[in-house]
Order: structure tokens, then C-alpha cells, then sequence
């Protein structure tokens, strides 16, 4: 799997003139998009983790794309007016770790490109097409075996064409630094060598022993932009062939207004169409273990805290979480202000656990005074709630409950199932020692990894107690991966490398403005509400931004199922209410929803409520 990703964008792109005077050629725009931000979206999208620009002129516009992608990192290479590509690859080099992607910044391609390297099995691979008409081909040619022999632009040197050099390539950290090498040695004749030719150098070296291949998509569409001609037939010609091809690749929208499983991008989908892998290999198990620490670094501080993972729901994950850390002679309080409030109970219950629970208003803040005097009245020793109630969009405030909870000596156990990824959330601020979550809410994965992020101090006290639950208890499955890298049953693999894609996108979107995002979704659907005419169960000051739970309207003519089915036919999925005694159907803000597409739902809500007489 690769996981990095290197830019060269260190040219003076010259060959444009006036226009790239004052502006790198990676930043010239394709339907409003600079090439090399475009090019990026789709290294994120193809899994890419770390993302290494090489600049030199006006590298400032680099560095800005940095605080938009947290995870590109740009390192200037001082000398770009004197060396060539390969200049700006070498100050890369020390910052690759494995293998990685090669690209130059001047590129506009199809994303297939990216999967097809992904997929390769030989190590070192370059990209190339067939035939382009570009008038600045750069020609490839293999010996008998395959393997990279010659580089030119005249394509009469060259005996056995195997295509033309796109500019995207994957190379191991040992092919790279045999490329520095080279480099190093042959600086004073070579000093502007393109890294192609240093390819081809090191292909061909029989001491050097390691090869470089060429594969070849015939039909490929792409071109690289270095003059004005070629930015008109990027527009013209090649850009709607990307367009279309890309198009043909996209899968249905279907914007789910439901809470959780939630909508995924489509990078999500595609990332779980991997090689089939045996879980028990070295290889999943690092997955699994770069998944657990992204998790925890979500919402926690991974020197404190760490992630057990189950294949199982969020329910799950709950279940986990309170057969495992009540202790044997432990008393629970729990706090139950909705569906899942009660859930923790019920399974508490189930599992015989000595408990008090706590009642309280289902969409009205909690009495802490009247919650502080019920911990004061017995010696409990482990305390639960929900943060975010997913059955009215209640938010309970945690970081005065949690620390009045540590105050009285408790362990706190928390499901932050649907707020956990969708809001700032510092668990060690909060006074949190266990917390639930899942991998189909916020952080935008599939259904199928259920997770408790945990004090691992409060973990390790566990380790003699008497097991309630085998398959779900905490700290046999965190003792088993700590050892093996491996959980003790056969874990959801493709869920996993969802997982994984989700995280990445996260960390790139940020969770402060995701946040942002989902604040944006319910301002609009909160006025779309008063303007039809709807109400809120809950106070708006009280809501959380991710749930919004609505009366439903006072006229017979109102059906829940026909209301979904109208917004269905338009894409959208919604869910009704789950308090027996008051009626509602709820709308969520989760995932990869976008303020344009509240503003269509609230179209077709208000079109449905206008039919049966409300507006």
C-alpha cells in the first residue's frame, strides 16, 4: 500500500511567460481548479496519507496549499534555478519513508492512473500512454524484459517504444535513494538531469540490481501543461475526457438523513476494493494498528488513551464497554435521558451489574444539582452516559458531569457514539476514561467496527478481573493485539481499509471544520424549519447540530412513510422518531452532507408539508 506522495514543483515553468511570473505552473487553473491542488484531491482520494511538495519558485503558494491540507508538507529546494527535477527530488528524498508515488506538478489526469500503480505488484513502475499528439512527448523504451532502457524526446532513438511518460511513477525508498546517490556522484556534469533519465541510470545498472517498469494504459487520458497550446487542449480536448471517464466511476448519491449509518464519499466506497488479504498477515495487522491510532487521536491523546476495536455496531462497542469495566463488586449509576441512555441500562442489566439509574427529560438539560445529590447518596463506582442523545439531538454536558463524576471517585464510561468525529472532543479534558464509537457515524467509514477508546490506566486495572463477556471483553482483545497485532476473531477486512480512507479524510477536513460544516447544515435546515412552519422537540441552544428531532405536524394527513418515500425519490433518506410517547421524525447532519444539499431537502420537505396543508 502506498502511503506518501511526492510533488516535484520546483520549475520556474518559464515556457508560459507573463503568466507564471509571479505564480508556479502547478497553480494555473483547469475549471477553476489549479492543477496541483486537483492533483492532491485525488492523491487523498487514492489513500494517500503524507504528501511531499518540492518547491522553488514562488514556493509561498505551496506552502499556503499546506494550511489547507494538513498533511502535505513542502520542502523548498533552494537551488530549483539551476537544477532540474531531479534537484527538487532530492531535498524530497529523506522525507519518504516507504514506497511512494512520484508526480510532477504540471499534470491534469485521470485518477484510474493512481489505482492502477496502487495495484501493481512489481516494486518500481512508470506510468505511460499510448499515443498522445501532445508535440511534447517524452518516449519510453524496455529491453527484453521489460525493464526501463532509454529516455527521449526523440522517438527515433528509440528500438522498443513501450509508450509515452506521464509523470506519475511509484518507486521504493531504496530505488530513491540509489536516484540521490547517482545524483550525488554525477552532480557536477549532471546538475540539471531530470529524474526520468536518473531512472532509467539506475534501471540499467547491474550493480545496482533493481529494476524499473513500465506500464502502459493505452487509451490513458491525460497531458502535462508547459505552454499556452497545451492549457487549450487540456481544455478542450483532454479535461472532458477526464471529466467523463471519472463520471463513469461515481456511484449513485443518496444523501442519508438517517443517523448513521451515514453518507461516505466515494473514495470511502472505492477504498474497500482491495486485494483479497488474509487478516492474520503482518500487513492488515500494521493496518489495523495505524486505524486504532488514528481513532484515538480523534478524540484523545494517544500517550494517555488507546483503541480496542470489535467487529461489531456501536451497540457493540456499548456492550464492551459496560460488561468490562464495572468491577466484579462494582456499583453502576447510569444517567438515562433517551433510547440510548436506557440501552446502557438494559444491557447492564442483562448482564446482572448492580445499578442505580438516573431519569431524566428526554429533550430537557439534566438537573446536575439533582444528579450530583444522587452520586453523593451511595458509593458507586463506575458512572455512565451518553453525550450526544441520537434520539432527540439532546447534548448533555459532559465536562461538567464527567469531572462531578471523577470528583466522587467514579470511572466514567461514555457513549460518544454520535458526536465522536463531528466535534472538538479532548476526552482527558472531559474526565472521560472509556468512550464508545463506531465507524459508520462522523468519521465517515462503513458499518462494521465498533471501538472503545480507553484511559489506559483504567485498562490495565482490569487485567485480573472475571471475564462477563468473552468475545466483547476489552481487555483480552487489547492484551491479544498488543502482542499478536491481530484480533482474536475474524475482523470486517474491507471495513477495515474503509476505515482507514475515512480517517485520512478527517484529518484533512479537520474535525473543527467538519464541525463547521454540520453547523452550517442545521442553521439551514433550522431556518428551513420555522419558515414551513415545523417544531423542534428540543430548545435550539440545547441541540447538538447533528440530530434535530421534529414534531410532526397537527393534521391527519400526515404520513410518516409517504414523507419518506417523497424524499427518497429525490435522494434523500430521513427517519422517524424513537420516543414511544411523543412523536417526531429526526433529521441528521452526519457525514459527507453538504449545506447545498439541506438547501434542496428543505425544498422538498416544505413541497411535502404544502401538499397536506401545512404551508
Amino acid at each position: 500500500m502506498i502511503k506518501q506522495a511526492v510533488i516535484m514543483a520546483g520549475g520556474l515553468g518559464s515556457r508560459f511567460g507573463n503568466r507564471t511570473k509571479a505564480m508556479p505552473k502547478g497553480f494555473i487553473e483547469i475549471d477553476g481548479l489549479a492543477m496541483v491542488e486537483r492533483s492532491v484531491q485525488k492523491l487523498i482520494a487514492a489513500g494517500i496519507e503524507e504528501i511531499i511538495i518540492g518547491t522553488g519558485h514562488c514556493s509561498e503558494f505551496y506552502d499556503e496549499l499546506a494550511k489547507k491540507y494538513p498533511i502535505i508538507k513542502t520542502v523548498r529546494n533552494d537551488n530549483y534555478e539551476n537544477t532540474s527535477s531531479m534537484g527538487t527530488l532530492e531535498v524530497c528524498a529523506p522525507f519518504v519513508k516507504e514506497s511512494a508515488f512520484l508526480l510532477e506538478s504540471d499534470l491534469l489526469y485521470d485518477s484510474i492512473g493512481l489505482f492502477v500503480l496502487q495495484n501493481e505488484e512489481r516494486d518500481n513502475v512508470i506510468l505511460a500512454s499510448g499515443k498522445t499528439n501532445s508535440h511534447d512527448e517524452v518516449y519510453l523504451e524496455v529491453d527484453d524484459k521489460g525493464i526501463l532502457c532509454g529516455v527521449s524526446k526523440d522517438k527515433s532513438k528509440i528500438k522498443n517504444l513501450a509508450g509515452e511518460l506521464v509523470g506519475i511513477s511509484k518507486v521504493t525508498k531504496s530505488f530513491l535513494n540509489k536516484m540521490v546517490s547517482f545524483y550525488d556522484k554525477t552532480r557536477a556534469q549532471n546538475a540539471k538531469i531530470d529524474y526520468e533519465s536518473v531512472f532509467c541510470q539506475i534501471a540499467q545498472d547491474s550493480n545496482e540490481g533493481e529494476p524499473i517498469y513500465v506500464r502502459k494504459i493505452e487509451y490513458y487520458a491525460w497531458t502535462e501543461i508547459d505552454d499556452e497550446a497545451m492549457l487549450e487542449r487540456a481544455n478542450k480536448e483532454v479535461y472532458p475526457r477526464i471529466q467523463e471517464n471519472e463520471s463513469l466511476r461515481s456511484v449513485r448519491r443518496e444523501v442519508l438523513l438517517n443517523p448513521g449509518p451515514s453518507t461516505t464519499t466515494d473514495s470511502v466506497k472505492y477504498a474497500q476494493v482491495v486485494a483479497d488479504i488474509c487478516p492474520r498477515e503482518l500487513e492488515f495487522g500494521n493496518l489495523m494498528e495505524e486505524v486504532a491510532t488514528g481513532l484515538t487521536e480523534v478524540c484523545a491523546d494517544p500517550k494517555d488513551y488507546i483503541t480496542v476495536m470489535f467487529g461489531c455496531s456501536g451497540t457493540g462497542a456499548d456492550e464492551a464497554m459496560v460488561s468490562s469495566c464495572v468491577p466484579p463488586d462494582g456499583k453502576l449509576l447510569v444517567v438515562d435521558n433517551g433510547s440510548y441512555g436506557a440501552r446502557i441500562a438494559k444491557i447492564a442489566s442483562v448482564y446482572g451489574i448492580d445499578m442505580d439509574v438516573f431519569k431524566s427529560s428526554t429533550y430537557e438539560p439534566i438537573d446536575l444539582a439533582a444528579l450530583e445529590k444522587q452520586m453523593q447518596s451511595k458509593k458507586y463506582t463506575t458512572f455512565a452516559i451518553v453525550y450526544h442523545e441520537t434520539t432527540t439531538g439532546l447534548l448533555n454536558p459532559l465536562e461538567k458531569i464527567c469531572p462531578m463524576a471523577k470528583k466522587y471517585g467514579m470511572t466514567t464510561i461514555c457513549d460518544i457514539v454520535s458526536a465522536y468525529g463531528g466535534m472538538p472532543i479532548d476526552l482527558g479534558s472531559l474526565g472521560i476514561d472509556f468512550a464508545t464509537s463506531t465507524s459508520n457515524k462522523h468519521i465517515g467509514g462503513m458499518a462494521g467496527v465498533g471501538f472503545v477508546v480507553c484511559r489506559k490506566s483504567e485498562l490495565i486495572k482490569q487485567k485480573d478481573w472475571p471475564m462477563r463477556n468473552y468475545y466483547l471483553n476489552i481487555y483480552d482483545q487489547y492484551k491479544y493485539f498488543l502482542e499478536t497485532k491481530q484480533t482474536r476473531f475474524t475482523p470486517p477486512v474491507q471495513t477495515f481499509y474503509a476505515l482507514r480512507q475515512a480517517i485520512i479524510e478527517t484529518k484533512v477536513e479537520t474535525v473543527e471544520k467538519r464541525f463547521e460544516r454540520f453547523t452550517a447544515c442545521w442553521k439551514i435546515l433550522v431556518k428551513g424549519l420555522k419558515e414551513i412552519g415545523l417544531k423542534m422537540l428540543v430548545k435550539e441552544e440545547f441541540q447538538s447540530h447533528f440530530i434535530t428531532a421534529i414534531l410532526i405536524p397537527e393534521t391527519p394527513k400526515y404520513n410518516f412513510n409517504e414523507l419518506h418515500d417523497y424524499a427518497r425519490s429525490f435522494g434523500f433518506t430521513i427517519y422517524p422518531g424513537k420516543l414511544g410517547n411523543i412523536d417526531t421524525f429526526r433529521i441528521a447532519n452526519m457525514g459527507d452532507i453538504r449545506p447545498e444539499e439541506m438547501t434542496h431537502f428543505i425544498c422538498v420537505l416544505r413541497d411535502y408539508m404544502h401538499s397536506i396543508g401545512v404551508c
